[in-house]
């Protein structure tokens, strides 16, 4: 009868899962902590790192309700993608960090 050893399975999923973390941190290094990277234009896109305190602010839930009926859950960046022109995203978050 063959025999079947779990804690090996069990190390080599965890070696796997941190080196995937290690991948991901290493690529997100230069978002600091408290932010979060999405990508933002119409056609090209362009990197925006911004605080995930404007996840709770209603303007910008405005665009994330846009972004997931475009996109769903599914990001062609990897990231978040916002499809809108980038001086209106700038133009909002300007204004979310005067408020």
């Amino acid at each position: 009868m063959g025999l079947i050893r779990l804690p090996s399975l069990v190390s080599n999923v965890k070696c796997f899962g941190r080196s995937t973390s290690l991948r991901d941190r290493s690529y997100q290094s230069d978002v600091p902590k408290g932010h979060l990277a999405v990508y933002v234009g119409e056609t090209q896109k362009r990197r925006f790192v911004v605080p995930i305190s404007y996840l709770d602010q209603p303007l910008f839930q405005v665009l994330l309700r846009q972004s997931e009926e475009e996109f769903g859950f599914d990001h062609p960046m990897g990231g978040l993608t916002i499809s809108c022109k980038e001086d209106e995203f700038v133009k909002l978050t300007t204004l979310l960090e005067t408020s």
